[in-house]
């Protein structure tokens, strides 16, 4: 389907210069019908000058006039066989020159206040390379000095949509990833009691007492067995003799 340019500008001609409702030229423009109320009562987009959609050959005559004849009916965009598979197209998001300056401030906005944010994301959100992304994270990059935070959606560089569907994608992955000490907190304490070794640990005090024993040692030694003694003649190597008598002379 073709896309409407210059949209707001389009809304404006379309109220100035026709009798379409508010909602005919909502459904056409694709803002709410508050909008085009607030841009008929002045107090929206003030200052932008009108876009004529029939010269632009974007809309045909026929269109409005039967629109206005038929408060229900809704205009579509005149086809454009070059904007055919528009949406289909990939690459690097065009930054216009004037906004390119500030594209580093929208950096670090996104890497101070969403650091969950990958180098990928924000090079699709903003438009730029990951070499920048990782300079600025790292603060090496040359004007890191003179840079101010900037919000990229204040400065036209994406859309909020498009930059709360990267967060959520991004806490979705992390949510992902858990470490095991994010995964002992989700059980109960006593399952993370029974995940503890089974051998009872000293206090930091005690340590150095793990062979201390309770039993008396002389218990030990009433139960040894007589014949772990030596005997007394053992100890005395007498030579081998007759019975010890004086010899009569």
């Amino acid at each position: 389907m073709s896309k409407l340019l210059h949209p707001k500008a389009t809304a404006v001609w379309l109220v100035d210069n026709t009798t379409l409702t508010f909602k005919q030229i909502a459904d056409f423009t694709g803002f709410h019908e508050l909008e085009i109320q607030g841009i008929a009562d002045g107090d929206v987009a003030v200052g932008v000058k009108g876009f004529d959609p029939v010269a632009n050959n974007q809309l045909v005559q026929e269109e409005i006039d039967r629109a206005e004849n038929d408060p229900l009916y809704k205009m579509k965009v005149k086809y454009n066989a070059a904007a055919v598979d528009e949406e289909k197209r990939r690459g690097p998001r065009y930054t216009p020159l004037s906004k390119r300056q500030d594209r580093p401030n929208s950096i670090l906005w996104l890497v101070k206040f969403h650091p969950e944010l990958a180098d990928s994301q924000i090079a699709k959100l903003v438009g730029t390379t990951k070499p920048t992304i990782q300079s600025i994270r790292e603060r090496t990059h040359w004007n890191i000095q003179n840079m101010q935070p900037i919000d990229p959606v204040a400065l036209g560089l994406c859309k909020q949509s498009e930059l709360d569907a990267a967060v959520a994608k991004a806490a979705k992955d992390m949510a992902k990833v858990m470490t095991d000490d994010e995964r002992r907190k989700l059980v109960s304490t006593e399952q993370s009691l029974e995940m503890d070794d089974a051998e009872p640990r000293l206090p930091s005090n005690m340590e150095g007492l793990e062979g201390f024993s309770l039993s008396d040692p002389r218990e030990d030694e009433e139960k040894k067995d007589d014949s772990d003694y030596l005997d007394a003649d053992s100890f005395f190597n007498l030579p081998g003799g007759d019975d010890d008598e004086d010899e009569q002379p």
